[in-house]
């Protein structure tokens, strides 16, 4: 799996969030999904990732897509 590095723009320095396998293929401890991490990126650069939704088919799609998405405490200081 893929590590993500972000730099500046708020974010703290030197912190760790959640764990994979010794393989590094499976997570294993505090998962976090594409949807939050882009949520937090999103409030991060100033955009609020549940004001931005529009109708199409039925559902109400956003930013970070039809499920609810939280921001990371961890990462917004």
């Amino acid at each position: 799996l893929p590590i993500l590095w972000l730099a500046g723009g708020g974010v703290p320095a030197g912190i760790t969030i959640g764990e994979t396998d010794e393989f590094g293929y499976h997570t294993t401890d505090n998962t976090v999904h594409v949807r939050d991490l882009h949520a937090t990126i999103l409030r991060l650069m100033g955009i609020d990732h549940e004001r931005f939704k529009y109708h199409l088919k039925g559902l109400d799609l956003g930013l970070t897509g039809v499920e609810p998405a939280r921001i990371l405490p961890e990462i917004v200081s």
